[in-house]
């Protein structure tokens, strides 16, 4: 009798043993996953992170782009009175030139 309650108790035992052992492995298998899942999240959001800054690169490279192809119209006017003085246009191609300049203000 003593013999099969002791091994009754060692089957117990075992049981808890495996069960340990099966949790265990159950809760590393968890925690890969949840860890992978933690990865993707940091890499979906360090790539969407770069994808903004680009952008707001390339905002600023245009905003840049456009703020040097502006002029002052009223630089321009003197340029284009320069090159009439210089005989370089004539006068209705200065008029003409000019108000092209006022309509754009």
């Amino acid at each position: 009798m003593y013999k099969l309650i002791n091994l009754y108790s060692d089957m117990q035992i075992m049981g808890l043993l495996g069960a340990a052992v099966v949790g265990g492995m159950v809760g590393r298998r968890s925690a890969r996953r949840q860890m992978e899942s933690m990865q993707k999240q940091a890499q979906q959001t360090q790539q969407a992170q770069q994808a903004q800054a680009q952008a707001q690169q390339a905002q600023a490279q245009a905003q840049q782009a456009q703020a040097s192809t502006k002029t002052d119209p009223m630089q321009e006017i003197a340029k284009l009175g320069d090159l009439k003085a210089k005989g370089l246009l004539t006068e209705e191609e200065f008029q003409k030139m000019k108000a092209n300049l006022i309509a754009k203000m």
